[in-house]
């Protein structure tokens, strides 16, 4: 009995979860709308291969292509260092991290025509990983490597670029941006003297994939307020 009670209240947790997701996505939609915005907001668990399937189908079916890819998906689940995390953590971070942006863009790349775009968001941690962030950093750093690669294997149709933003103080990153001291530390390491916004990587991520952008490919835009990122 305390098994099945277990199990049932498991299952009770997993579907609300879902209904969570599902409450946010469709609130992220309604404020689009609210400002004039055509959208379709569809749930989507990026390691999932028919929730993928379902995102891809759903869209092509409302709209008939697919015109832009942003791949923003990631997690962090560990602090430890690369050593001393366990497989199942490492496996999860190449799953999410990476290798689903690449099922990702198999499914869509059927239906994307001559002018498309394909944006992968990587970080400012990709160039010099931290120690609390380490395998993370990695993840990232695979995200560089990427970009190249698929330039050259969608080219020349599709464009396939990089954003390495900096540090912004979205739920994601709360842990970081939520100290006060941390945050001071990182905001000093910037030239602008400032974390970065959401609307600055939205920006950059609609230059990137707009005609401004034409005859830009294979390239990583870093977006963090001056931080030491390459020469």
């Amino acid at each position: 009995m305390g098994f099945f009670f277990g199990l049932l209240s498991g299952w009770n947790f997993f579907w609300s979860f879902v209904e969570l997701i599902q409450k946010n996505v469709d609130e992220a939609a309604e404020k689009l709308k609210a400002k004039g915005i055509k959208v379709l907001g569809v749930v989507c668990h990026v390691s999932n291969a028919q929730q993928r399937k379902n995102l891809i189908e759903t869209t092509v079916q409302k709209y008939g292509k697919i015109d832009i890819v942003v791949s923003n998906a990631a997690v962090n689940p560990s602090t430890d260092s690369i050593l001393e995390t366990q497989e199942s953590v490492l496996d999860k971070l190449w799953e999410i991290n990476v290798k689903a942006a690449i099922l990702l863009l198999k499914d869509a790349t059927p239906h994307m025509k001559k002018g498309s775009s394909v944006i992968l968001i990587s970080s400012i941690g990709g160039y010099h990983p931290h120690s609390s962030m380490a395998m993370y950093g990695v993840t990232k750093t695979a995200l560089f490597g990427l970009t190249k690669v698929l330039a050259a294997e969608m080219a020349p149709h599709t464009r396939v670029n990089c954003i390495a933003p900096g540090f912004v103080p979205t739920h994601f990153a709360d842990f970081i941006t939520g100290n006060q001291t941390i945050r001071k530390t990182i905001e000093d390491q910037t030239l602008l003297k400032r974390l970065g916004t959401t609307d600055d990587m939205a920006s950059a991520v609609a230059f990137l994939a707009s005609d401004d952008a034409s005859y830009i490919t294979g390239e990583t835009l870093v977006v963090a307020g001056g931080m030491p990122s390459r020469l």
